[in-house]
């Protein structure tokens, strides 16, 4: 296999194995470097690729599993929070600090979800994937997924109407 047939497999879900691995370990730099090994790894498996059934599945797996062990390592506690600008165009300052207060609350949210929920919210709700794939991907059971996904779901919902309803009342 030649590189430009690797990028044509591999190109169009690189970005969406960079977003999990945001999504896992937070920090920009360590997701790209994350994102970085597993494609050098899938490109060391290059000869066997067309074994896989599904080459998107495998290669989100093998970024699951890859940032579950960076997580667990040492190294983790070397992680920081970085968050993400969040622009809109032609929105009061009132709203544009509103909105990224949001995506911040829903972020600090879902990074203390277990790692499943947090997972399936991530390849369901950003990545849009169906239940199927993220079963195949996360080895579980659709209805688990379901599961996960609707009790992930309750979660932000609870705490974002708690932090909103801070207060009042």
């Amino acid at each position: 296999m030649q590189q430009a047939d690797f990028l044509k497999i591999v190109g169009p879900f690189q970005d969406k194995l960079y977003r999990l691995a945001k999504r896992l370990l937070v920090s920009r730099e360590e997701a790209e470097d994350a994102t970085q090994e597993i494609l050098l790894k899938l490109w060391a498996k290059k000869k066997n690729m067309g074994q896989y059934k599904n080459v998107e599945a495998f290669a989100v797996t093998m970024t699951k599993n890859f940032c579950l062990d960076r997580l667990k390592s040492k190294q983790a506690g070397n992680l920081k929070l970085v968050h993400t600008n969040y622009k809109e165009g032609g929105s009061s300052l009132q709203k544009k600090v509103e909105a990224k207060d949001s995506v911040s609350w829903v972020q600090k949210i879902m990074e203390d979800l277990p790692e499943q929920q947090k997972m399936v919210l991530q390849l369901r709700d950003v990545e849009e994937y169906d239940y199927d794939e993220i079963a195949d991907m996360l080895e579980m059971k659709p209805t688990a997924v379901r599961v996960a996904l609707s009790r992930a779901r309750k979660t932000v919902r609870e705490k974002l109407m708690q932090k909103h309803s801070y207060g009042i009342g």
